[in-house]
């Protein structure tokens, strides 16, 4: 049976173990929560599995995550103790795993693999919202340490086949990442560059929307938004991977009252999302 063509996505996904928790900073995620709840039920089937590209996971080549039964990366600071016990128990899949270093092989990457690596929050924070049960294997892909952005592009066209193979293929980061000024410092600089990158992600012309993205530091605010590029570079890969394919921002929001972020789909299926509360926004 040929699988439909899954989307893809860049995701922002809030911070540290914030689905495992309760009380205000679980309440400052509700309306990422919402949008993140709803993405399966949009998706043309129960996707074979999950290839979530990291913000928090960098190596000297592109590696993806191999082993059967992954453990945990609890890489964040000062959250309970018990934010350091938690665990999402959805497989690997070495399958995948293979197929996607076999993929990234053909097109000239020296790609590794990793059979220790576990769950960073960057993925395990958007798994544990879409799919709770755990029941769907996951997969990690690191980035490459050069961030380089032309280079995750071109890691991106090359994994693009997974998406008939029924894989969904998420970028998971943060539209602004600048903990520095986590808060009304970053308000002016966060709705510079989420404004910017609306323009781009709605750039007909996909040659167009791949050059700005490749000079992204050209930006209004984007050195402000991402003293790093680690948890902006997934865009560049899933943004590869979906070729020519239109953007339509599926969350958008003020975070925490001050911050401008947002989340985008890329498929040819562009039905507007109800969880862009800035779709209005000067």
């Amino acid at each position: 049976m040929t699988s439909a063509r899954m989307p893809t996505f860049f995701l922002s996904h809030g911070g540290g173990p914030w689905p495992f928790m309760d009380g205000p900073w679980r309440d400052r995620c509700a309306w990422l929560e919402r949008s993140l709840v709803d993405i399966p039920q949009h998706l043309p089937q129960r996707p074979s599995a999950v290839l979530v590209v990291s913000g928090h996971w960098e190596e000297p080549e592109f590696t993806v995550s191999s082993g059967e039964h992954p453990g945990m990366e609890y890489d964040y600071y000062g959250f309970p103790q018990e934010m350091y016990s938690i665990r999402y128990p959805a497989p690997g899949s070495p399958g995948l795993a293979q197929r996607t270093q076999q993929l990234l092989a053909q097109a000239g990457w020296d790609a590794k693999s990793d059979a220790q690596r576990g769950f960073d929050h960057g993925t395990f924070s958007l798994m544990k919202v879409m799919y709770p049960d755990a029941d769907v294997p996951v997969v990690q892909l690191s980035l490459k340490a050069t961030l380089d952005p032309d280079e995750h592009f071109r890691a991106g066209e090359a994994i693009a086949p997974l998406r008939d193979e029924g894989v969904l293929v998420i970028g998971s980061g943060l539209s602004y990442h600048n903990l520095r000024a986590f808060g009304p410092a970053g308000e002016q600089p966060s709705a510079s560059f989420d404004a910017w990158l609306r323009t781009v992600m709605g750039e007909p012309d996909p040659r167009k929307r791949r050059q700005q993205l490749a000079h992204w530091q050209q930006a209004p605010g984007a050195r402000a938004s991402h003293p790093r590029e680690d948890h902006l570079l997934p865009l560049h890969v899933v943004a590869g991977a979906a070729g020519d394919e239109p953007a339509t921002c599926v969350y958008g929001e003020l975070f925490a009252g001050a911050l401008a972020v947002s989340s985008w789909r890329f498929s040819t299926d562009t039905e507007p999302s109800s969880f862009d509360r800035r779709a209005f926004a000067s």
